[in-house]
């Protein structure tokens, strides 16, 4: 049995997915579905053998039933509060930090291996974004959450003999990401903003930035199932690795995109919101020399082949 936590969600329903696409049908989901309803419809097209609150999976795990233990084969820890702009530091950490703890202690101490989100978030507003300690800082709560985590999963590594991967995502879009509603990425927002107004929104310079001119990874939500699924057949690998395309895209390129798929529309250049600047990466790009080293090769969708992937997904889907 494969464990996804948060796997009704938008990165974890699409690996669902394509896990049975891979013949993986015995898929345990963890997931608040009573407080998060919408999501439900990622699930009516998967596989899989229950779907359980995440109380209830801690209290499997912390009462050590041996039967279901000893089903668990693999954990994808995904499940996770991804508001950056969510103001309960203590929900944020109880959430992200906390329960992970638990996750990864059980998976130590019952050598089962694992593999954990983490984010791009945690190099803060720095423009080095290489896996190590002095790149990484936090601008909010859900950074400081997710850094949290990779620190304590750094100071307990040695003693791991299970395999555990933390993937740092960058800017992921794709399908399934409808019901994060405001968190969903800028293509879907793009995407609704051309259906109602023929019109994108994008905002003016900010800084050191012209305007549309701040840069993002993008990438594509399959390239970040391949990854995982990649780290699952290869179980003597650990550690932390960023997950991105190695190469930032501007602002404006993305517009375009999808500019271009509609064959029509316009860029409208609106003031930046100064309750965001304190917290906004105006420039990502991941390093994946980490992850290229360790024997991942496979190519990176680019940011135009994405859109046109995920536009047509969406035309397609009553959202």
């Amino acid at each position: 049995m494969i464990v996804v936590t948060g796997g009704a969600g938008f990165i974890g329903s699409n690996l669902v997915d394509a896990l049975n696409k891979n013949n993986f049908n015995e898929v345990l989901i963890v997931e608040e579905l009573d407080s998060h309803k919408e999501k439900f419809s990622n699930l009516k097209d998967l596989k899989y053998t229950d779907c359980v609150s995440k109380e209830s999976f801690l209290d499997e795990i912390k009462n050590s039933n041996k039967s279901f233990v000893k089903n668990i084969d693999y954990i994808f820890h995904l499940g996770a509060c991804s508001k950056t702009t969510e103001k309960d530091r203590d929900y944020v950490i109880s959430t992200n930090f906390i329960y992970s703890k638990k996750i990864l202690e059980f998976c130590a101490n019952s050598q089962i291996n694992l593999t954990y989100a983490s984010s791009a978030s945690v190099y803060g507003s720095g423009t080095n974004f290489k896996e190590n300690p002095e790149n990484e800082s936090f601008m909010n709560y859900y950074a400081e959450s997710k850094l949290m985590f990779d620190q304590y999963f750094r100071e307990n590594q040695s003693k791991i003999q299970s395999q555990v991967v933390g993937l740092r995502y960058f800017n992921v879009f794709g399908p399934r990401e409808h019901h994060k509603k405001v968190m969903s990425s800028v293509i879907f927002h793009f995407f609704k903003q051309m259906e109602n107004e023929n019109k994108i929104k994008l905002f003016k310079g900010s800084h050191g930035y012209n305007d549309g001119e701040q840069r993002r990874d993008f990438i594509f939500v399959k390239d970040t199932i391949d990854v995982k699924l990649w780290f699952m057949n290869n179980t003597n690998i650990s550690g932390i690795y960023n997950v991105g395309t190695g190469k930032s895209r501007t602002f404006n390129d993305v517009a375009s995109a999808v500019i271009s798929y509609f064959k029509n529309g316009e860029i409208e250049y609106i003031d930046f919101p100064p309750d965001l600047k304190n917290q906004y990466q105006s420039f990502t790009e991941a390093d994946i020399t980490n992850l290229r080293t360790v024997g991942y090769k496979e190519k990176f969708t680019n940011l135009e082949n994405g859109v046109l992937q995920y536009l047509d997904w969406l035309s397609n889907q009553n959202v």
